[in-house]
């Protein structure tokens, strides 16, 4: 079986050893070397890490396969927190719709099912170093490419159909900028470190969608703590930013965006 046709649940199925030897056949393809296997807990059952180093730089296996991706807004109920805070920010003018479920419905990609390959993606998002559309060559010189949207969601969420990577909830006492504390500071369950930061705008391969943050824009005053969590939401597209990235206003801006480089098996 070639390694970009592993399933997450195959993978799941595993024990520590196989795991290990996954990981290595995964580095000789890549011509890297295994730095990380390490077994964590996810979804309630075990998952296994790994992270390959090559060239510098640290790429984390992401299992594929037939996967389920986007939210489930119809078995998704917000708290009263959440609903409060939400009619707090449309008082002061911001938000897509009267409730915070109707905001979410612009905001998020619909619930799906995908096939994905197995790939290994950089553990770090990097910056721009060209315009967006000149990516891919610069990436392709160094023997990788952009994620895919789907491959960013999934890497992402690692299977959880949660609002956020961590779970439904998140604190409505901050936002999460300048948050040392909170739980988009941890690596998440495939091993990195995304949706961790609202100013951090990840491109992929899909130019009607950008991830893992708005630039900044949920930081504004009186914008809310709902509001300004749900960027980091794995399903979040932030559509607003996506006119702003890929329009007139942000064609030179390439320093301040980021994407998050595959290395394919």
């Amino acid at each position: 079986m070639s390694l970009a046709d592993l399933t997450l649940a195959q993978w799941r199925s595993f024990d520590l050893p196989t795991a290990r030897r996954v990981a290595q056949k995964a580095a000789s393809l890549v011509s890297g070397r295994v730095t990380l296997v390490e077994t964590t807990e996810h979804l309630g059952a075990p998952l296994h890490r790994v992270r390959i180093e090559r060239h510098g730089q640290e790429f984390a296996l992401i299992p594929g396969g037939p996967v389920s991706l986007g939210f489930d807004l119809d078995n998704w109920q917000p708290t009263l927190e959440q609903t409060a805070d939400y009619a707090e920010s449309m008082e002061q003018g911001f938000g897509y719709g009267p409730d915070v479920r109707a905001h979410l419905a612009q905001v998020l990609s619909p619930r799906r099912s995908v096939n994905l390959a197995t790939v290994l993606m950089a553990v770090e998002d990097e910056n721009l170093t060209e315009r967006p559309a000149d990516m891919p060559a610069v990436l392709a010189a160094r023997g990788l490419r952009m994620p895919s949207s789907d491959e960013w969601e999934h890497a992402c969420g690692a299977g959880a159909d949660t609002l956020f990577r961590w779970g439904n909830d998140c604190p409505l006492d901050r936002i999460p900028y300048g948050d040392g504390t909170g739980p988009h500071n941890q690596l998440n369950a495939f091993g990195l470190h995304i949706a961790y930061d609202t100013y951090r705008t990840e491109l992929t391969s899909d130019t009607t969608a950008v991830h893992g943050g708005d630039g900044g824009e949920s930081v504004c005053g009186g914008y809310g703590h709902m509001l300004g969590w749900l960027p980091l939401a794995t399903a979040n597209r932030n559509p607003s930013m996506v006119e702003f990235v890929y329009g007139p206003d942000g064609e030179d801006l390439c320093e301040d965006f980021s994407t998050r480089p595959v290395l394919m098996l």
